[in-house]
């Protein structure tokens, strides 16, 4: 049976404001390399080494770049996606020496750039993320109960204990 053809889409090079939230994503998740290996960081972990300052930094740099993003033009979904990494990379970031290894391999504003280039080169990412949203809420429910659970036994121990 032949193939289809696939159709080829040149790769979509953001210009103007998006040009330069690629620029900043480059500098601060991959700009420098490890001489010898292909392991990239960029500043992003370095200024997270600040205890709450670099915290506080890298996460108002990252959500200033999906703002920029969000202001062109891109799906609700997408933008759910984008909110989403900077959120997981804020808070395990300011887990102490988890949050520091943790900032060299997640990536957040990369992975966001490449979310914005899937949804204008290959249309990926549509719709209104409302599935993500429902997805979202029925883990933090489940966490919150699980919360509850563990603290009434943790309670129960102890009173047990006196």
């Amino acid at each position: 049976m032949p193939s289809k053809p696939q159709k080829h889409t040149p790769p979509v090079n953001l210009t103007g404001r998006l040009k330069w939230v690629e620029r900043i994503s480059h500098l601060l998740d991959d700009q420098f390399r490890v001489p010898g290996t292909k392991f990239r960081f960029g500043l992003d972990p370095i200024i997270n080494l600040l205890p709450i300052a670099g915290d506080a930094a890298g996460f108002v740099l990252s959500a200033a770049l999906v703002l920029t993003m969000a202001k062109h033009g891109v799906s609700r979904k997408v933008l759910i996606l984008m909110v989403l990494n900077v959120l997981i990379d804020g808070l395990i970031g300011v887990i102490p020496f988890v949050g520091q290894v943790f900032d060299f391999y997640y990536k957040a504003n990369t992975r966001n750039i490449k979310l914005l280039k899937e949804h204008y080169e290959e249309g990926k990412h549509q719709g209104s993320g409302t599935g993500i949203l429902i997805t979202i809420a029925v883990v933090l429910l489940i966490a919150f109960a699980a919360f509850v659970y563990l603290s009434y036994k943790l309670l129960a121990f102890l009173i047990s204990l006196f």
